[in-house]
């Protein structure tokens, strides 16, 4: 397994593990405490996992938590997704950058997303599964939630959307979210959304058209 640094988004990671395949399907490592602890996070700070199933064009997102926020490592186990992640920590040098990535079950990637950033995704595949580890237990109270279709993230989802939460559909606008969140300014543009570093996000990112519930 090696770990990659996201450009895009200052202290988020991307871990990739080399699956081993014969005639029977494969086997790989999906997460390893040396790996994890060489970048600098903790590997034994994570606390909850939970795995979302959605059909293909369902929409979960953008998602994040007010107070000391909630970093997490999210992994397509089965499927494919187009994932995506905003960088909403004032002070950061990425902040208001927006990332996507193409995230399957077949390379098993996990990304790591850092405290403060909003996180979503859009299920590419039939049946995607889509695993979740946490740094802190889950408190409904701190959800925020910002509209998927946010002129200002412009996030380029690659499907008409199909299905999402009824919190989902009726979420407030980014400018509206950041009132929320202590420090962010929302009269600061956004940056422009990129793909980033997993093969076949290029493609996955073209637009063709736009946790709690994951």
């Amino acid at each position: 397994m090696k770990a990659t640094e996201v450009p895009e988004i200052t202290g988020a990671f991307l871990f990739e593990p080399t699956p081993y395949a014969d005639e029977r399907g494969f086997f790989c490592r999906t997460f390893d405490v040396d790996v994890v602890r060489s970048v600098g996070l903790d590997p034994y700070a994570f606390v909850q996992d939970s795995v979302s199933r959605s059909v293909r064009g369902v929409l979960r997102g953008m998602h994040l938590r007010s107070g000391a926020g909630e970093a997490k490592l999210v992994r397509c186990s089965y499927g494919r997704i187009f994932d995506v992640v905003v960088d909403l920590r004032p002070g950061s040098p990425t902040y208001r950058n927006v990332a996507t990535f193409d995230l399957s079950g077949e390379t098993q990637t996990t990304l790591y997303v850092p405290a403060g950033c909003a996180h979503g995704f859009q299920a590419l595949s039939g049946t995607a599964d889509t695993s979740y580890r946490i740094d802190r237990p889950h408190d409904p109270a701190e959800d925020v939630t910002i509209a998927f279709d946010d002129p200002e993230l412009a996030i380029p989802w690659p499907l008409p959307v199909t299905s999402m939460s009824r919190r989902d559909r009726e979420a407030p606008s980014l400018a509206e979210a950041l009132l929320h969140l202590p420090g962010n300014d929302p009269r600061t543009p956004s940056r422009t959304s990129r793909s980033a570093g997993v093969p076949g996000a290029d493609d996955a990112t073209r637009p063709s058209v736009r946790n709690t519930e994951k």
